[in-house]
Formats: structure tokens, C-alpha cells, sequence
């Protein structure tokens, strides 16, 4: 690889990087190359790597020690499924220890697809609610959610009542008397779409952990759909207590 300084090269060395940081050679916690090593390795300067190291400490998948060196970051998110009393993300987030924060990227009222109206046990056609969102751990991007909500049970919903990151659970709680209880939960392995890449800091058609839940609510009835691309280097999955789940292919 000749070496320069263009965006194109630095790009080019954050992505071989992040590469191989998701081969089976780097588990959380290793140490990786010295950046005069990665600069021998990939034919660059160390200027150029350490551009891209930079990069990489910002996004969370490396953590930097002045006595240790440089190494592979451990999951800032543990996702726990069928949990008895933890459910939104901003709980989950919270309980290990992290800042939770979301954009909201799409919020609009449309009719039911047949396979959400499925899900939701309403009629295709039916109203819903659809919400997007960017989810972020201490203001790192770590997954984006669709939600799909029967318009009917969220009268008055509105976009302004996301805007801060707020909790959709606490709000359907309070607001809608609507408590989140266990559901059905799928986990497979995808690859990101070009959106889905760049808002999660990949690079393109990277593989992604695709997680899709119907939630239901105390009375056993379902109230939401949803759709979670999860990086996978910053997300792990845990069942209940801490049983880690091993994704599947779809």
C-alpha cells in the first residue's frame, strides 16, 4: 500500500484496521500492533495509522493505555433478553454503567405492511407508528432501531417526545398505562446496507448482529415490532442473567 495523506488512504488504513479487528485473531481485551508495527505492516506512515487508530478510539472499538499500549475494547452494550425488569435500551445501558443517548432519524404514521400487521395482530392496512432511531453509548453510535407501534394504542405519540433521547418504554408506561413484559426474539447475522454502514461507523455491506423482537406487553398482547442492526464489535447479547447467545445465521 503506497503511502499519503489523502482521505482516501486514511479511509483505506481505518478499514483494513477495522477488519482486523473483526477477525477471530483479536478478542476483546488483546493487545494490537504497535503503530510503527501497523506502518511496516500496511506501507504507511505512522502519521497515517495513527489517523486511523484515532478514528477507531473515538468510535469505541479501541481503547488506548499509557502504561499498557493500545487494545481491542471490550462491548460497551450487554443486550439482555427475557430479562424479568430490564427492557429499553436506556435501562440496559444504564445498568452497566454507560450514558445512553439517541438522534431520531424518521418518525411518521403510514399503514401496516402485512408482515408488521402480523406481528401486531392488526389488520393489514392498520395505522402504526414508525420510529427510527441512532442509538448511542457515552455518544457512540451502537445500533439503529425501527419500532413499529399500533397507532391506536399511542394517541398523541409525536416526534418532539424522542428529540431528547427520552425512553419510548417509559413513555408508553406512563403516558399509555402500556408495560413491556417478555416477547419473541430472533438473532441472526446480516451485512449492513450503505446507510446502516455509515451510521454505525462500518465499512460497507459489514457484517452486522440483526436482532427482531415483537414485545408484548403485562396482558400478553403485542404492542411493538422491532428492528435492531447492532455493531458487532460494541454489542453483545445475553440471555436473562448473563448466558451470552450465540447469533445465528438467518
Amino acid at each position: 500500500m503506497t503511502d499519503d495523506l489523502t482521505p482516501r488512504r486514511y479511509l483505506q488504513v481505518q478499514q483494513r484496521l477495522q477488519e482486523m479487528l473483526g477477525s477471530r485473531e483479536y478478542q476483546p481485551g488483546d493487545k494490537v500492533p504497535s503503530e510503527r508495527e501497523l506502518a511496516q505492516t500496511l506501507s504507511v506512515s505512522r502519521m497515517t495509522v495513527r489517523r486511523a487508530v484515532d478514528n477507531l478510539v473515538k468510535q469505541g472499538l479501541l481503547e488506548r493505555d499509557s502504561t499498557t499500549g493500545t487494545r481491542v475494547s471490550t462491548p460497551k452494550v450487554r443486550r439482555l433478553l427475557n430479562h424479568a425488569h430490564l427492557h429499553s435500551i436506556t435501562q440496559m445501558v444504564a445498568a452497566t454503567g454507560g450514558r445512553a443517548g439517541g438522534k431520531l432519524l424518521e418518525f411518521l404514521r403510514t399503514a401496516a405492511p402485512a408482515n408488521v400487521a402480523s406481528k401486531l395482530h392488526l389488520v393489514p392496512g392498520s395505522p402504526v407508528v414508525v420510529i427510527r432511531r441512532l442509538r448511542l453509548v457515552d455518544g457512540v453510535p451502537f445500533c439503529l432501531e425501527t419500532s413499529y407501534l399500533s397507532a391506536a394504542r399511542v394517541p398523541g405519540l409525536a416526534a418532539e417526545d424522542l428529540l431528547e433521547g427520552g425512553s419510548l418504554y417509559q413513555i408508553l408506561e406512563e403516558r399509555y398505562g402500556i408495560a413491556a413484559a417478555l416477547g419473541e426474539s430472533v438473532i441472526g447475522v446480516s451485512f449492513a446496507t450503505p446507510p446502516e454502514a455509515e451510521a454505525l461507523n462500518l465499512a460497507p455491506n459489514h457484517a452486522v448482529l440483526l436482532y427482531r423482537s415483537v414485545v408484548q406487553d403485562t396482558s400478553g398482547q403485542p404492542f411493538e415490532y422491532l428492528k435492531s442492526v447492532n455493531h458487532p464489535q460494541l454489542v453483545v447479547f445475553n440471555i436473562g442473567e448473563g448466558r451470552a447467545v450465540v447469533a445465528q445465521e438467518p
